[in-house]
């Protein structure tokens, strides 16, 4: 801490003398004695000099030349000279000749005199620098006795600089002494401004104590309305040049610091000058409201504490997800301490008593422990989400993008654009405010894109839309075409997945194409034009003109996967030629599974939709999948022996080359051949010590049927992963030789509370009000089991009745947006007496 404080006291030493040293005379004392003429004729144009002329030195005039002497060193800091001239008894000029004249000093600027002092006034050396630099500096220090005065120089000021003010009980003290020295300094920065008057102080103070000098920095510069008053931040330490120093280099540094390197390796002016440095953790996700957090708590630590915004998308800090705040020390070897704290006002505990910290760590370990407890004991389904958003629920989203819909306005917006999107959500129900999150974050990636409107509706406040539109889970998200048909989401709520359904409900299902280099081109993926930056899969189905019964079912399973997958048809002239190139015959179905990837061609047999519908699902199924669990579902829904590797990272080549011949080989209708990747997909682990007792090695080859039996086989770990063992081993459980390495429960999977139907629990009290159908013609369901929400968490509801509203924000008090939180209304019965 000394070696700091010495670094930037010797280079505030180094800014005094660049800024005013002024070459002297070659006389080796400081203090020149010269004559009249010698000292009239030595002046130099812009230079300033303190002269004293006398005849002989009284006894009584002693003490005056003393302290004299003794400034003579601090002024020529300042470029200002100072010379007692010796007046022959003969010389009865202005300065030599009168008696009074003898009892004063005087300032002069060149040849022309600035101020005379009287010697009384000039008591020691801290009223001489004082009165000196005040004399000199009058243009530039402005002295005000009114408090008119002072709020005509804030009102100038407002927009363009900031201001200094500082009131000492009077004149000539070294408190005086210490604003002169700086408005020398930072007079060119900084607009400085001085009274003597107590009544100002009172204005600007709430118990002011008149008997002490006293600063405060006025940030006029960021208030550019007249009416807005500038933020003051008073100095509390003791009125001198260090301190001030000290307390304008504080103001002068940026309030928010953003940070996008390891916390260790950040310096700031706060440290180096024996601060700490407050970082508050954010994301990109919520970053504005994480800045305007860390502006609210900057002004409230300004000169106490430094401020800075860490994104953690930019750093990659090895601490808990949810910890929102790290507090740095200027003591050298102390380590970075990592928190999680509930609002602003703990912050600003944190950084006035120290001993919370050791407090708030023990109390987050206490709390940890018994969260663990919590977890162990969980019996409920959705007890994690549960958990998640209760833990986050001080956090806040920002949900501008997305648009709320009340009774009144619901219909009318169905109608503006060509898609509306709408989440119909309850703002008191866990997995709803974690879906939330998701939605928001695809409010992000939506941006600017035309023809689709992101909404929400939530059932708590409007219960009649969600009952009108058949929402009886929640969430829900439909997609309502305008004036047409709507369609329901039932896939993962992921970003991602919500995302792509969007953006691929927005094309036709099915493209009809109109020549063939059009058909060629979409299943190339550059057609249509919107979805050529996504990854998607092609499917085309190629008809005769004649085949019209097949097209109709080909069209009614484009509709029933609208969003999941994009289909094209085309069923022109000289559809057989295009058809004769993949060797398939109509109607067929074309698909290309990338850019890049070889067409693959399949007869349509079948001719019902629902028949198309399942088969094009098989068709979209991978060869060798990777199993996730945004995909297991997928082909749990096949109910076949699942064949799976288990893997540390990704496969080798030679095992994928094996896998993958034998996927495509004969047996492959009959099981599933997959494989798991454990450190994309950490659950793995936990499957594997479900099937044996220890965790074995990997890679590891499982048989398991889940559906008959629930048996687990283990491939031999002595043989190599290769197409003809693994055939010969499973002839060998087909034959019943092998013995299962486990056997799970044949216990029924489900979950261990029925669903609710909220609606109808919340329209109990009016049976008059039955459920019914949504009342517009086409709205479209998909026929599979859903399946399993794998959003994020989510944050904070907002209040639904104006969207101006939302964006009110009322800063200091929770910590918005740096961990994890949700910040969700209350249940609000009085609006709902109906219920």
């Amino acid at each position: 801490m000394s070696a700091q404080k010495d670094r930037w006291v010797s280079s505030f030493s180094f800014l005094l003398f660049c800024a005013s040293s002024i070459p002297t005379d070659g006389s080796a004392r400081v203090l020149q004695e010269l004559s009249p003429q010698r000292y009239f004729s030595a002046l130099q144009a812009g230079r300033a000099s303190l002269a004293y002329f006398s005849h002989n030195v009284s006894p009584g005039a002693q003490p005056f030349l003393e302290q004299i002497e003794n400034s003579a060193e601090a002024l020529q800091e300042y470029g200002i000279s100072v010379v007692k001239v010796n007046c022959p008894k003969e010389d009865v000029s202005r300065y030599c000749g009168k008696e009074n004249a003898l009892r004063k000093a005087y300032l002069f600027r060149g040849n022309m005199l600035i101020r005379e002092f009287p010697t009384d006034a000039l008591f020691d050396m801290d009223s001489i620098v004082a009165n000196v630099l005040f004399a000199l500096l009058f243009n530039e220090v402005k002295y005000v006795e009114t408090l008119a005065d002072l709020q005509n120089i804030e009102n100038a000021l407002k927009g363009k600089a900031n201001m200094v003010f500082a009131y000492v009980p009077a004149t000539g003290t070294a408190e005086h002494r210490a604003v002169m020295e700086a408005a020398f300094v930072y007079g060119t920065v900084y607009q400085f401004v001085l009274t003597t008057e107590a009544t100002l102080l009172k204005d600007s103070s709430d118990e002011p104590d008149v008997s002490s000098a006293w600063l405060v920095f006025c940030h006029c510069q960021r208030a550019t309305d007249l009416a807005q008053p500038c933020r003051r931040t008073a100095m509390e330490q003791a009125l001198t040049m260090l301190n001030i120093h000290r307390h304008l280099k504080l103001m002068g540094a940026p309030l928010v610091t953003e940070v996008a390197e390891d916390p260790e390796k950040v310096s700031t002016v706060h440290l180096q000058l024996g601060l700490p440095l407050v970082f508050i953790l954010s994301q990109k996700e919520t970053y504005e409201a994480d800045r305007r957090t860390a502006e609210f708590v900057a002004w409230q630590l300004l000169g106490k504490a430094g401020v800075a915004l860490l994104s953690r998308d930019l750093v990659d800090l090895n601490v808990l997800r949810r910890t929102n705040i790290a507090l740095k020390t200027p003591d050298e070897g102390v380590p970075i301490k990592y928190l999680l704290l509930e609002d602003t006002d703990e912050v600003i505990t944190l950084v006035k008593d120290k001993s919370k910290v050791k407090q708030i760590q023990e109390d987050e370990e206490e709390e940890e422990d018994e969260d663990e407890k919590e977890n162990n004991n969980q019996d409920v389904q959705d007890d994690e989400v549960v958990e998640a958003v209760s833990r986050d629920k001080k956090r806040e989203l920002p949900l501008e993008q997305i648009r709320v819909l009340t009774e009144e306005t619901f219909h009318s917006a169905l109608l503006e654009t060509a898609r509306t999107v709408v989440l119909f959500y309850a703002s008191w129900e866990a997995v709803s405010l974690a879906v939330l999150r998701s939605y928001t974050e695809v409010a992000d990636h939506l941006e600017g894109i035309q023809g689709v409107l992101l909404s929400r509706v939530n059932c708590w406040d409007w219960p009649g839309i969600c009952t009108e539109e058949n929402i009886t889970q929640f969430p829900t998200i439909k997609i309502y075409e305008k004036g047409e048909r709507s369609v329901m989401y039932n896939g993962m709520w992921g970003t991602k997945e919500l995302t792509s359904f969007i953006m691929l409900s927005r094309v036709s299902s099915p493209l009809k194409l109109a020549t063939i280099d059009e058909a060629e081109g979409y299943l190339r993926g550059e057609f249509p034009s919107e979805l050529s930056s996504y990854h998607h899969t092609a499917l085309l189905g190629v008809f005769k003109t004649a085949m019209s019964e097949a097209r109709e079912a080909f069209e009614e399973a484009g509709n029933i996967l609208s969003g999941h997958v994009t289909l094209g048809m085309y069923f022109e002239d000289d559809a057989l030629a295009l058809s004769r190139k993949y060797a398939v015959s109509p109607p067929a179905l074309l698909l290309a599974r990338g850019r890049g990837q070889s067409v693959e061609s399949i007869t349509l047999s079948k001719q019902s939709a629902q028949d198309m519908v399942q088969m094009i699902r098989y068709e979209l199924l991978d060869i060798f999948p990777e199993i996730t669990v945004q995909n297991l579902p997928h082909y749990l829904q096949l109910r076949k022996p699942f064949l799976i590797l288990f893997s540390d990272g990704d496969i080798g080549p030679m095992e994928s080359e094996e896998m993958l011949k034998l996927a495509k080989g004969r047996p492959q209708q009959a099981f599933v051949a997959c494989w798991l990747n454990l450190k994309k997909t950490p659950v793995g682990r936990g499957i594997l010590k479900a099937y044996f007792a220890t965790m074995p090695s990997l890679p590891v080859l499982i048989w398991v049927n889940l559906h008959a039996g629930g048996q687990v086989f283990r491939f031999p770990s002595e043989q190599s992963i290769a197409e003809m063992n693994i055939l010969s081993w499973l002839e060998k459980l087909k034959a019943g030789v092998e013995i299962p390495s486990s056997t799970l429960s044949d216990e029924d999977w489900k979950p261990p509370l029925p669903a609710y139907d909220f609606l109808q629990m919340m329209e109990t009290t009016r049976p008059e009000l039955p459920l019914h159908t949504s009342h517009r013609n086409g709205d479209t369901l998909e026929q599979h089991p859903p399946e399993s929400p794998g959003g994020d968490t989510a944050t904070r509801d907002e209040p639904s009745q104006e969207t101006n509203a939302e964006k009110v924000m009322s800063p200091g008090r929770d910590l918005r947006g740096t961990a994890p939180r949700l910040a969700a209304r209350e249940k609000q019965g009085k609006r709902h007496s109906e219920l």
